[in-house]
């Protein structure tokens, strides 16, 4: 499900106001790199998830003159103002998600191919409700990750992972 662009525009311009809101409140500097790291986050496709060395990757392939560590750290300033979401996978870099396009959802990573998928599934929402209730406690988020291995025939990520490993 991918966002219109004006939809998409508006949803940026609210990230860039509290960008600015937040750097104002912490007495830090309103700089273009910083703004172009959520830029690129959040014209990212609603489903993926990127590290910082990706990130930084693709940036420079853009022609942004930007380095490593400002990358590193304006991911964890977005991180800090709540503007991205970090996932930690097991056997994976830290993965980022832009926070204001982000609809709770739960991940299952593929052993094999290592591909995230996102999913939502109601009935999981209700276990948190009723392990809230029998445990006293009114849960606000639950991270939920499966493992599994692919049965997808012919897939195109294991493919990938065959090829890098050889």
């Amino acid at each position: 499900m991918s966002m219109s662009k004006p939809v998409m525009k508006e949803i940026l311009q609210r990230a860039k106001n509290i960008l600015d809101e937040y750097l104002n409140d912490q007495n830090l500097r309103k700089t273009a790199e910083r703004y172009s790291v959520l830029e690129e986050l959040y014209y990212l496709p609603q489903d993926e998830h990127i590290d910082v060395e990706t990130l930084f990757l693709r940036m420079r392939n853009k022609e942004y003159t930007i380095s490593r560590a400002t990358v590193y750290n304006s991911i964890d300033l977005l991180v800090e103002c709540g503007l991205v979401v970090k996932h930690n996978f097991k056997d994976k870099n830290a993965l980022y998600e832009p926070a204001l396009t982000y609809e709770h959802h739960d991940h299952l990573v593929c052993n094999n191919c290592l591909k995230i998928k996102e999913f939502l599934d109601p009935s999981i929402e209700e276990i948190k409700k009723r392990v809230g209730k029998s445990v006293g406690s009114e849960i606000k988020h639950h991270s939920l990750v499966f493992y599994g291995d692919c049965t997808i025939e012919n897939c195109e990520n294991l493919k990938r992972k065959e090829v890098v490993s050889s």
